[in-house]
């Protein structure tokens, strides 16, 4: 059960970052890229998350790995509201 929760959450976090895609290619807004972006790394994380625990086995983990990318994620997230600020 645990695994079709992740695997979920990885799909609704891909349809985000998809639906986020095609608005900017509408519009062009810089805001829309940043949240791209910032869906990338939080589909990254829980790809990572569905490896590490449901396919690798206990001795291998992979949380610096999950950590980095949702940080990378939510950091291009504020680097786009911190540039675009007006």
């Amino acid at each position: 059960m645990k695994s079709a929760v992740y695997l979920l959450c990885f799909a609704s976090s891909m349809l985000c970052m998809a639906l986020l895609a095609r608005s900017y290619r509408r519009s062009h807004s810089r805001l829309l890229l940043w949240s791209t972006l910032c869906f990338v790394g939080l589909a990254m994380n829980n790809l990572l998350l569905f490896i590490d625990v449901v396919l690798l086995p206990t001795e291998v983990d992979l949380l610096p790995l999950r950590h980095a990318s949702a940080l990378a994620g939510v950091g291009l997230l504020l680097f786009g509201f911190i540039w675009d600020a007006e």
